[in-house]
């Protein structure tokens, strides 16, 4: 994927300006690939419509483009059509698609006829042919496989248009039945290979031998090439074989859809197979709006004769069908092998009542509760019995808070307490390396931070014997019972806000470090859902360095399952503290802050399991 991805920055020649604007669905390989990832990786933005938004009213994608001065926008071609037929001027007054350098046309055939019309219509708005740029690809590629040289604008070979040159690294060829290389211009399978061709059908391995040849894969697409460009002309299994003749189904889907009365795009053709007269039946499916028989009717004489006069051969059926009976891809695709398959079923205008699919969704929404229904329960009863446990343990610690006198005994209390609570609520806590922490003057303890549980982890886990001082953001000091154990127990705040007071705050930190008080940091400064380690901040590592005091990593484990962020239902679990080997600074200096920095995060990063959020692939 990342191979095609590269290929295409390169075939596009992707600029640091770039903006690219696509509604394509993120489910499909078009919007996914091509556009949101394609944009991902080059770091440059990416403006996302929400399909049916384009489909409700086109003119918004090119609201879109003119809005955010987009230059690449990929679509297929029914896409163009539609914006030249239901775009009315008055939604395009003051348009202005003149930064619009690449319209990337592919996904389905295209259309010479849609070509020509999208250029003339939206030429008033700044559109330039040359901006054109028809391509080719397939989910087997990953997404692209050839693409129009950028700038030219389209080629044509009579009303057949290129789809271009292939990729960089990648190889086309046209071949026979037999799989003998053909020369120009004679059509025959489109088969290729390079970086980004897929490795096989998923648990298909039938399907994968009979699609790879030395090498090679079988696009099920045919074409020809001229120029050294390639031409598809259309899909082998949608080949009509008709006395002897070999027609294309877009051939005739474009005649019918020009019938007045047939809705443009929504037009299916195929060939179904008739032992009686040795060849196959041409039929076609097409949509209108026409409701009565006798309307039905005069539009089915019209298609014959208009596909007769076109081609030379009359379908053998033609059925005229309301709205939505011909089947299509999420990106707009005549589906018509599901097409000739409803037809053949007698299903091609049945449609279940609202009501009953209404129904169906409902039940299979109520059933999916239902049997995560004991799983919430037991969530939901031993949250209860957490927050029950806190209400009352946190009367008792704010009743000692108050009448101790601060200082040690404020902070053995606060510490007995952390560990009384985890043990109440079923969280079993495992601490290792301690033999760390033995024979240590003043230290820095740097912590990862993962959930609302950490200080109370910390508390609980290090030794009652070991004082140290946790440094808080400065606006916990405000709050009630932590403002009031911050004070009595002296842990120290820094104010994140303002910078003088934060100054002041930076050298208290070292002066508490000189006077021989150890300290504990959170160097993310704060935490989120996914896994994944913050980039550390400077502070403690500075204040290490100056007061010339080692750090220790400190990693904690579980915290993140058992009450992640945004949460307030907690889940059962152990908690693991691990506490590392001090690493000393070597000289005062900036560079050494952020040496130490880098390898105490790269400790904790390795002891959680977690690594660096940056490194994660669920990071984006």
């Amino acid at each position: 994927m990342l191979a095609n991805i590269r290929a295409l920055g390169e075939a596009v020649g992707i600029r640091p300006d770039d903006v690219l604007v696509s509604w394509l669905p993120l489910y499909h390989d078009m919007g996914l690939i091509g556009a949101w990832l394609g944009a991902l990786y080059f770091g440059v933005p990416v403006v996302i419509l929400p399909p049916l938004a384009f489909l409700a009213r086109p003119a918004r994608w090119l609201r879109a483009l003119h809005a955010h001065r987009g230059t690449l926008s990929p679509a297929p071609n029914f896409a163009f059509d539609l914006c030249v037929r239901k775009a009315a001027d008055a939604e395009l007054e003051g348009l202005d698609l003149s930064a619009w350098r690449l319209a990337l046309n592919g996904s389905e055939p295209v259309s010479a006829e849609t070509l020509e019309r999208f250029a003339r219509r939206f030429a008033a708005y700044g559109f330039r042919p040359e901006a054109m740029c028809p391509v080719y690809g397939l989910a087997e590629a990953s997404v692209g496989l050839t693409i129009s040289p950028p700038g030219r604008g389209p080629r044509l070979d009579g009303r057949v248009v290129s789809c271009g040159r292939p990729l960089p690294g990648h190889e086309v060829r046209i071949v026979d039945a037999e799989g003998r290389s053909l020369g120009e211009r004679v059509e025959g399978r489109i088969e290729f290979r390079g970086p980004s061709v897929t490795g096989g059908y998923w648990r298909n391995p039938a399907a994968t031998r009979a699609t790879f040849r030395d090498g090679w894969c079988d696009s099920g697409d045919l074409g020809y090439r001229a120029g050294g460009e390639l031409y598809v002309t259309g899909r082998v299994k949608d080949l009509i074989i008709k006395a002897g003749r070999n027609l294309h189904p877009q051939e005739v889907e474009e005649v019918v859809g020009e019938v007045p009365g047939v809705r443009k795009g929504c037009v299916a053709a195929f060939g179904v197979p008739d032992p009686a007269i040795g060849t196959e039946r041409l039929v076609v499916v097409a949509e209108t709006r026409e409701t009565t028989p006798a309307a039905r009717e005069r539009l089915r004489a019209r298609i014959v004769e208009r596909v007769a006069a076109a081609l030379g051969v009359p379908p053998d059926t033609v059925a005229v069908c309301a709205p939505r009976a011909v089947l299509k891809t999420p990106s707009g695709k005549i589906r018509r092998a599901a097409t000739r398959e409803a037809w053949t079923a007698g299903r091609l205008e049945r449609r279940p009542p609202a009501w009953r699919q209404w129904a169906r969704l409902l039940a299979e929404g109520a059933g999916a509760r239902a049997a995560r229904l004991p799983a919430r329960s037991r969530q939901l009863a031993y949250g209860a019995w957490v927050w029950g446990c806190l209400g009352v343990a946190f009367a008792v610690l704010w009743a000692f808070v108050l009448l101790l006198p601060a200082g040690r005994p404020v902070d053995r209390v606060v510490r007995r307490w952390c560990r009384v609570v985890l043990a109440l609520v079923g969280c079993p806590l495992r601490v290792a390396g301690l033999e760390h922490l033995r024979g240590l003057g003043p230290v820095i303890l740097a912590a990862n931070h993962a959930s609302y549980l950490d200080t109370l982890a910390l508390l609980a886990a290090l030794p009652l014997d070991f004082r140290f001082a946790f440094v808080a953001k400065r606006e916990l000091a405000t709050t009630p019972l932590v403002g009031t154990v911050i004070r009595k127990v002296g842990h120290l705040t820094v104010d994140r806000v303002d910078l003088s007071r934060g100054v002041a705050d930076a050298e208290r930190v070292t002066e508490a470090l000189r006077a021989g008080t150890s300290l504990l940091f959170f160097p993310e400064g704060t935490f989120l859902r996914p896994p994944g380690l913050l980039p550390f901040k400077l502070g403690a590592f500075k204040a290490a360095v100056e007061a010339a005091c080692p750090v220790v990593p400190v990693t904690l484990s579980g915290t993140r399952a058992i009450l992640p962020a945004y949460s307030w239902l907690p889940r059962r679990g152990p908690i693991t503290v691990t506490i590392g080997a001090p690493l000393a600074a070597e000289r005062r200096e900036w560079r050494e802050m952020v040496r130490l920095r880098d390898a105490v995060r790269a400790a904790i990063a390795w002891t959680s399991g977690e690594g660096r959020l940056e490194e994660r692939p669920t990071a984006s």
